[in-house]
């Protein structure tokens, strides 16, 4: 086996919600799935749709610059996205682990490094996705705390329907656009690099984050999806009451006419 090369980096950032990667198919690029350009200065930039850019051998204020650029090609951008960084080094024959932390990559092909970029933005959404989560979930455990012991309020679960389509553009990014826990595309055309993207797979935990994100997911869903049930039904037995207070005011007026004429 060949001496390792020095140690280079792969560092993936989150740009916004989406990224519109039309335009950029119109200009000269080194592949279309996933969209990988090169980058001046040096190093080249894999872009997702989901929102990601990974950027391999690409000096940081190159990186800044490449960013702003893509601006108006970004829904909903972000100026402090999550971000992770990645160190590799090329060791041909290796057998592709990683060996304190580095990752030891057998060649720097455009495939082999498309497969990291593809773990690396995978594993910066769930980040991203993860620490929403647990926002909601502190959101919606006192009002789940509120029913448990029925002390709920109406107005105090106004919130529901956005935590529930909070949940709802969660999964829609995750499994629609970013089809975490499924192999990248590439792989159809270069299937000797799946064992490179399983290992990376295992390393940044994308299967078992997604499973445990799925579970949140559900259990927000359900516990929002419960207490608007329970709203739904304060409302209707306070429609009914009023329709019995009607309907008793209705009788007492035509008995009050009866006894009138």
């Amino acid at each position: 086996m060949s001496p390792p090369s020095a140690i280079r980096f792969v560092h993936a950032l989150l740009v916004g919600r989406r990224i519109n990667v039309r335009p950029l198919l119109q200009t000269p690029v080194l592949s279309g799935a996933p969209l990988t350009v090169e980058v001046s200065g040096g190093g080249i930039a894999v872009l997702f749709r989901f929102g990601v850019v990974v950027f391999i051998d690409v000096a940081p204020i190159e990186q800044a610059g490449f960013v702003a650029r893509l601006r108006d090609l970004i829904t909903e951008p972000v100026e402090h996205g999550e971000f992770e960084t990645l160190e590799f080094v090329v060791a041909p024959g290796s057998s592709e682990v990683f060996r304190d932390g580095v990752l030891q990559l057998d060649a720097d092909d455009l495939a082999s490094l498309q497969v990291v970029a593809d773990a690396l933005a995978k594993s910066v959404l769930l980040d991203h996705h993860e620490q929403l989560i647990a926002a909601s979930f502190d959101r919606v455990e006192p009002l789940a705390e509120q029913l448990s012991s029925g002390r709920h309020r109406v107005r105090q679960l106004q919130g529901l329907i956005g935590h529930i389509g909070e949940v709802l553009r969660v999964q829609h990014r995750t499994v629609g656009r970013a089809e975490i826990g499924e192999k990248p595309d590439l792989l159809w055309d270069h299937p000797d690099r799946e064992r490179l993207f399983h290992r990376l797979e295992q390393e940044f935990e994308l299967r078992d984050r997604r499973s445990a994100l799925d579970r949140k997911l559900q259990l927000i869903s359900n516990t929002a999806e419960t207490l608007l049930d329970l709203v739904q039904a304060q409302r209707t037995l306070r429609v009914e009451w009023y329709i019995v207070i009607l309907i008793v005011i209705e009788i007492g007026l035509t008995l009050y006419e009866m006894f009138v004429h």
